[in-house]
């Protein structure tokens, strides 16, 4: 069951340069209220403040009321806490006493720019769980396109959590608009993330948040360099069709597993022969990360959560570039193999 509905994402994520990457695979006209979620340029810092973060999470005290033989029982918990949205009631949180919440405003916003360049622009923003979650990406304002032709955005995407879910994360990524893919910068190691937890004394520094994530345009260099590589190793038909069998091993025994197999096989092997946003590259290592990346966005099942959230989810979470570094590990594997 999806957790965000079609109406959810329209009210409560802003998406901006629509310009250059297009609308959102979500957008509906006639959801979208007196005032259009996506805009052609940058989005406002005073829109994503009046529309998505208007509110602050505050605390509650932790009670719980019984009805016993004897009567009604109250037990207030002095060592934990709620953490509440207060223009919904809703309880998001019931951390212990000492979690310090990281307002919104405060964290995606203030602290990103005051620590980075004048020319970055918020480029979209959103709320997931019921405001539990909250996100902002900055970006510069135009594409970026390498010599092999993969059109890119880098960005920078700032993330925190009220329901406990997350630290506050700050971390550089890729945005394809083509496939409305996120991709890891680089594909050999991790990529760089801070993370602060909400403890009680937790901050940050804007010359720390700054040294953490660089500055955008070399985080453009970087991706531009692992395109490079990657599109220069030629892989063949069969060589594609033997990292399809270990990464999706068919069994003989008819079942769900034969079943699940051949269907993963047939989505990435459907991707990697006529799909745009992977045949241009089909016979290099770059179309086997697009074929996997894409599957991984836009084809291989969702569950217990909207795709849309999931995508951004793992993105926060990094798992997002531990799928991109376990294709390009698997891949070499299979044609050192070969």
């Amino acid at each position: 069951m999806s957790q965000e509905t079609i109406t959810d994402l329209n009210q409560n994520t802003l998406i901006g340069f629509t310009e250059k990457r297009g609308t959102a695979w979500h957008y509906r006209a006639a959801q979208q209220g007196e005032k259009s979620n996506h805009y052609e340029g940058a989005i406002p810092v005073e829109d994503v403040i009046e529309r998505l973060f208007p509110w602050k999470a505050i605390e509650g005290d932790l009670v719980s009321t019984a009805i016993t033989e004897g009567g009604v029982l109250t037990v207030r918990d002095t060592t934990r806490k709620t953490i509440l949205r207060p223009d919904t009631g809703a309880i998001l949180n019931v951390p212990k006493k000492g979690y310090k919440i990281h307002q919104y405003d405060e964290w995606l916003i203030e602290k990103v720019t005051t620590a980075l360049d004048d020319d970055l622009s918020i480029a979209s923003a959103g709320l997931l769980k019921g405001g539990g979650v909250a996100w902002v990406t900055v970006e510069v304002p135009d594409n970026i396109v390498t010599p092999e032709g993969v059109e890119f955005r880098p960005f920078i995407l700032a993330a925190t959590a009220h329901d406990g879910s997350l630290s506050s994360t700050y971390k550089r990524a890729i945005q394809l608009p083509v496939c409305d893919n996120t991709l890891s910068i680089a594909l050999g190691e991790a990529s760089e993330t801070l993370k602060i937890k909400h403890t009680r004394n937790s901050e940050v520094s804007p010359k720390a948040l700054k040294d953490a994530l660089g500055v955008i345009y070399s985080t453009a260099d970087e991706f531009q360099k692992e395109v490079a590589a990657l599109t220069s190793v030629k892989v063949s038909d069969a060589e594609f069709q033997a990292f399809l069998d270990s990464l999706a091993p068919v069994p003989d025994e008819e079942g769900r597993a034969k079943t699940l197999a051949v269907n993963k096989q047939d989505t990435l092997r459907t991707l990697w022969n006529g799909d745009p946003r992977v045949a241009p590259w089909k016979g290099t290592a770059w179309g086997v990360l697009q074929a996997m990346n894409t599957a991984q966005h836009h084809e291989f099942t969702v569950r217990g959560m909207e795709r849309s959230e999931r995508n951004m989810l793992n993105v926060v979470t990094g798992e997002t570039d531990k799928a991109d570094r376990a294709t390009v590990k698997l891949l070499n594997e299979v044609l050192m193999a070969a």
